[in-house]
């Protein structure tokens, strides 16, 4: 049975973890020369060396051993989804705005109520499956206003992120007892080595062609708007239903506009504003419900 207070700490490190990714949008602007696949490709290296060394310093002699306990399963699927899922939201950022991109992910914690019983035994209750619903109609809300076809296949891309998202969520939850970092490291390199493929095959940008300023930028975006965000985000996968941490996450979709506006210059749409207001309320409901709760206790 989990401490309130240990449930409070990965409510907290949830929402950092949150903001740090709500970073995505304003390093895709601010890497304008690039395409979709070589920042997927640097992005996903970066992150994964943070990994790395996030695990080698967490298992030392045992860095092995933590890869090889991770069933199987999990490990592939959870490797297969990170790789998948950061490259259509890389690729979708490159052709729809960052608002509407971020505001389709707050789907997440709809489709992660929809299987969570299925996948970890953590039945949502009324508030989730609310919360989960408003977070859909903010989704709604922001992506009608889209219509032209690079928008279509913008947001056909944008909807596989709340989907591999919500598998990834609710591996962390049911593999708790493991460290699944190390799968998403390897979903990192995996990242990597696809996009520099097909950087080489459909683009006429290669990857390898990059200057210093994009590969520092890039470098951050790995460690700082990725690495350390997903290390929060295993930490408190430990302490809180998988509805829950979905439905947090869908902080992202209200900053990552507001950071592309304020630093980018992307002026969100009354659109995009009043979804991301939706979303705001979904996540207060999932916090207010929470509280009545004692955030907690969750059964590990």
């Amino acid at each position: 049975m989990q401490h309130p207070a240990q449930t409070k700490q990965g409510f907290a490190l949830v929402v950092l973890a949150s903001l740090g990714w709500s970073l995505s949008g304003l390093f895709v602007r601010l890497l304008p020369g690039l395409d979709g696949w070589q920042i997927n490709c640097w992005r996903g290296f970066w992150l994964a060396l943070t990994l790395l060394v996030y695990l080698t310093l967490k298992h030392r002699s045992g860095l092995g051993l933590a890869f090889g306990q991770v069933p199987r399963f999990a490990l592939f699927v959870s490797a297969v989804c990170f790789a998948f899922g950061t490259t259509c939201y890389v690729t979708s950022l490159t052709l729809i705005d960052t608002a509407t991109v971020a505001t389709i992910g707050a789907t997440a914690p709809l489709i992660t109520a929809l299987l969570s019983l299925r996948l970890t035994g953590e039945k949502p209750t009324a508030l989730n499956w609310l919360a989960g619903v408003l977070a859909l109609v903010g989704m709604v809300v922001v992506v009608k206003q889209s219509s032209s076809i690079g928008s279509s296949w913008g947001i056909l891309l944008a909807m596989g992120v709340p989907v591999t998202f919500a598998l990834q969520t609710l591996l962390l939850r049911r593999y708790r007892a493991f460290d699944l970092m190390t799968a998403i490291c390897l979903g990192g390199f995996l990242s990597f080595v696809i996009a520099a493929f097909a950087s080489l095959i459909f683009s006429t940008k290669s990857a390898f062609m990059l200057d210093g300023n994009e590969m520092a930028l890039l470098f951050l975006m790995g460690v700082i708007q990725l690495g350390l965000p997903l290390i929060f985000y295993g930490w408190g996968a430990k302490s809180l239903p998988a509805v829950m941490l979905a439905v947090i996450a869908t902080l992202d979709a209200a900053f990552n506009p507001l950071w592309a506006w304020t630093f980018a210059g992307e002026v969100p749409s009354l659109n995009t504003i009043l979804g991301a207001a939706i979303i705001l309320s979904a996540v207060m409901l999932s916090v207010i419900g929470g509280q009545r709760k004692g955030f907690g206790p969750v059964q590990t």
